[in-house]
């Protein structure tokens, strides 16, 4: 009996520690609307986001460590890890930064068209992490 409730009690701790890596609040300008598309490809895509329309962009970035270089419209937080995302990221590269926790942010600079809020992924969008490296090619 106590076995079986191990098993039970690990299972529901593994299941609550996924879905809060699949977490994440973004905060984005209340007049992009491009975010939008950006937070419904994430959802999509299985993760659970929160969206914070905010006219405060510059100091929640500055406050979240988001480097100026490569900042974009809109910025989420993986409440599981802290990660961060910056701007049109595609969800694949999002589970790619969640499995690497050694990885503070990736970002999509400014507002590639070839990205998830934009337009079609067309395999030449270029991510980056927060150091500048190249990060994922989709």
């Amino acid at each position: 009996m106590k076995s079986w409730m191990t098993a039970i009690a690990l299972a529901a701790a593994s299941t609550f520690a996924h879905a809060a890596t699949d977490a994440i609040t973004v905060y984005q300008d209340p007049n992009c609307g491009c975010c939008s598309g950006w937070v419904e490809h994430m959802r999509e895509a299985g993760f659970d986001v929160k969206a914070v329309k905010t006219e405060d962009m510059v100091s929640i970035k500055q406050r979240l460590g988001v480097p100026v270089q490569l900042s974009s419209c809109h910025t989420g937080v993986v409440e599981g890890t802290g990660q961060l995302i910056e701007g049109h990221v595609p969800a694949n590269v999002v589970h790619k930064l969640i499995a690497d926790s050694s990885v503070k942010g990736v970002a999509a600079p400014g507002m590639p068209l070839n990205a998830p809020g934009m337009g079609e992924l067309d395999g030449n969008l270029i991510t980056v992490d927060f150091d500048g490296k190249p990060f994922s090619r989709d």
